[in-house]
């Protein structure tokens, strides 16, 4: 087991190390088993989080991440953060005012992140496969640069669905009435 945990550890020192080296706009820790953010990537990313526009922390074991980790990288255009526990994103996720997408699908959201509903340049929002009932329809139809909404595979309430469509300017992609994907 100590092995493997190097081994993993490894890893996301030798993707950091590659992303500074290389001063690459991204950085990809998907499938590193993290369960956290580890906070000594602040430092070694610390002369480099200006031009960091993509963060992959995909099919890891997070369960929430820091306000830190939200404003240190505040010139985020895309955040990767599909296959994690994630249930709530901090309030600091305001901070990412030229973020354009959001992946946030396969995770445990139970509520919308009506945080969501103050980025300007936002542009897509996927939340398919979490718990979802209830959408801030209204906050949403007030984001002009909007496009889509994946809430594919949440149980959404009758309400959602019949309020969203007169009032929305993007795509809002919703399972049929009723249908909810198998368990994995």
């Amino acid at each position: 087991m100590l092995k493997k945990m190097g081994e993993a550890v490894a890893r996301v020192a030798r993707k950091v190390n590659e992303t500074v080296e290389s001063g690459s706009d991204t950085l990809d820790l998907a499938e590193c088993k993290l369960v956290s953010f580890p906070i000594g990537i602040y430092k070694v990313l610390r002369n480099v989080t200006d031009q960091i526009h993509l963060i992959t922390l995909a099919n890891n074991e997070l369960k929430s991440l820091t306000s830190k980790f939200m404003t240190t990288f505040c010139q985020l255009r895309e955040l990767r953060l599909e296959g994690n526990l994630l249930h709530r994103l901090p309030n600091e996720v305001s901070t990412l005012q030229h973020l354009k997408a959001i992946d946030l699908s396969r995770n445990q959201f139970r509520d919308f992140p009506e945080q969501l509903t103050t980025l300007p340049a936002l542009e897509t929002i996927n939340l398919e496969d979490n718990d979802i009932v209830d959408v801030p329809v209204e906050k949403l139809a007030t984001m002009s640069s909007l496009h889509s909404v994946n809430l594919r595979s949440n149980p959404l309430n009758a309400e959602v669905r019949a309020i969203a469509p007169p009032l929305i300017k993007f795509h809002m992609l919703v399972s049929p009435e009723g249908a909810r994907a198998p368990p994995p």
